[in-house]
Parts: structure tokens; C-alpha cells; sequence
């Protein structure tokens, strides 16, 4: 069962929600490490190996990395902050 690493951006993002957000965040976190494949996700075209999953109105963007499921980032859907974070502070 692969485990959770979430980065220092994601954690800060996730305690700065309201309770009902988080959790939403949090089950959808805990039914990657149970089963990563079962979950509908798309790759991120040019951050491969990075993926993008739905959670509620939130995007949740990680690689699972020998048996590590890594959680770069948590941001809003709607809202392109998310990918110019991801631009910013991930290069391959």
C-alpha cells in the first residue's frame, strides 16, 4: 500500500481550509494510498510522471514514486494558480 508524502505547500494549503474542505481533501487522499489505479486521474502533459485528481472543487496534482504517492500541490479547480505554481516550482 503506497504511502503519503505531501510537500510543504500542499500541507499549508490543506490547513488553511475549512474542516469540510479538508476532509473532503483528506478521503480522497486516503483512497490514493489505499489504491492509486482506482481512481480516475489524468497525466500532466510535459510534468510527466506529475497527475491531476479531482477532489470536489479542488485539484489535487502528485506522481507516485516508487510506492510513494508525492503531493506536490492542492489548489482550486477554476483557478489557474494552481498550474503557475506548478510551472514555478517544478522543473524536470
Amino acid at each position: 500500500m503506497p504511502r503519503i508524502d505531501l510537500s510543504r505547500q500542499a500541507a499549508a494549503f490543506l490547513e488553511g481550509l475549512p474542516a469540510k474542505q479538508a476532509r473532503q481533501i483528506a478521503e480522497r487522499l486516503q483512497a490514493l494510498s489505499i489504491d492509486p489505479s482506482a481512481l480516475h486521474s489524468e497525466l500532466l502533459r510535459g510534468y510527466a510522471p506529475m497527475r491531476r485528481l479531482r477532489a470536489g472543487e479542488f485539484r489535487i496534482i502528485f506522481a507516485i514514486v516508487d510506492e510513494v504517492v508525492q503531493v506536490r500541490l492542492i489548489g482550486k479547480r477554476n483557478d489557474d494558480e494552481i498550474y503557475k505554481a506548478l510551472e514555478r516550482g517544478w522543473r524536470k
